[in-house]
């Protein structure tokens, strides 16, 4: 009789056992899959996606991280684009530097409204001129946030009878905002100046 219970007791033990062994691993189940779950959410907000041209669905995922020099130099490239690209149209000049704008914080503003003061882009469309940048070197200062950096590129002005190159090296640093629609790359230009606008050259043009 006595050993029947012992028997009994030792089924028990070895069933209660096993069940604490089956809740220990579901509950490890979980917790790994709490983890990893973590883990992809915050690698999924690391990543931005990069549209191939032409190709409206097909992207790229990347970090952050492994982009950000890349996305910096983008970014100062496309204010400088904006900013500079103009042709004698008021809707495209509104367009260019409404885009440029949304890059940069007020001293690109107070640039554009002395550059507007001035009568600027009035003689843009009055005189029919259009205008581009060419790009050289952008040089940026990853080692610390805010980043530094100092465009090297020039200023093509396009008359009917001359066009004008002139030197156009800018300064500034870029600050991490938040991405979206107006500004994809996630920065902001901040104490943008320009240090160097002189005339290069000037030639006729047939």
């Amino acid at each position: 009789m006595f050993r029947k219970f012992n028997n009994l007791d030792t089924a028990f033990r070895q069933v209660r056992n096993f069940c604490l062994l089956i809740v220990a691993i579901f509950a490890g189940i979980c917790l790994y899959s709490v983890y990893r779950n973590g883990q992809i959410s915050k690698d999924s907000n690391q990543r931005i996606y990069l549209l191939a041209p032409g190709a409206v669905l097909q992207a790229v995922a990347s970090t952050r991280g492994e982009n950000l020099q890349v996305e910096a130099q983008q970014h100062v490239e496309s204010f400088h684009r904006y900013f500079f690209t103009l042709d004698p149209d008021e809707k495209v000049i509104r367009e260019q530097l409404s885009r440029a704008l949304y890059l940069a914080d007020a001293s690109a503003r107070r640039s554009y409204e002395t550059l507007l003061e001035k009568g600027y882009y009035r003689d843009i469309i009055a005189a029919n001129i259009s205008q581009r940048i060419s790009v050289d070197s952008i040089v940026m200062e990853m080692g610390s946030h805010p980043y530094r950096f100092t465009f090297h590129g020039s200023q093509q002005i396009i008359r009917s009878s001359v066009e004008t190159t002139r030197r156009l090296v800018t300064m500034g640093q870029l600050r991490e905002v938040t991405r979206s629609a107006n500004n994809p790359h996630g920065f902001l230009i901040e104490g943008w100046r320009t240090t160097d606008n002189s005339e290069l050259r000037t030639i006729e043009r047939r």
